[in-house]
């Protein structure tokens, strides 16, 4: 599963790590950086394409951007003049693709959210 883990569920005692966590998920809650992610989870894109891709202005894109590399879930590489954002590793790939999982398998179970 992850670094260091035998499958278990791994322990986070201090305080710290329990609120970077909490952070992260609650970033990955906000519909518009969710779809950020995604449409990073497909390929790398700059700013530009990103805007195109999820209709969402320039400035929102950027600010989303700056939180969810904040949080260490991506990261940004200077392409010549622009900068071309990807998913920080695949752990991030991983969570999304967990809960796009998850929520596929409450779908198929019929007890989906309402």
């Amino acid at each position: 599963m992850g670094h260091g883990t035998d499958g278990g569920i791994p322990t986070v005692a201090d305080t710290p790590a329990v609120d970077l966590i909490a952070r992260t998920m609650h970033a990955l809650s906000t519909p518009s950086r969710l779809h950020l992610l995604l449409r990073l989870r497909a390929e790398p894109r700059t700013v530009g394409e990103l805007v195109g891709d999820v209709g969402m202005e320039q400035s929102a894109v950027s600010h989303q951007l700056r939180v969810l590399r904040h949080l260490g879930l991506v990261v940004g590489e200077r392409d010549g003049r622009q900068i071309r954002y990807r998913l920080h590793d695949d752990h991030v790939a991983q969570l999304l693709d967990e809960a796009v999982f998850h929520v596929e398998h409450l779908a198929g179970r019929g007890d989906g959210p309402d």
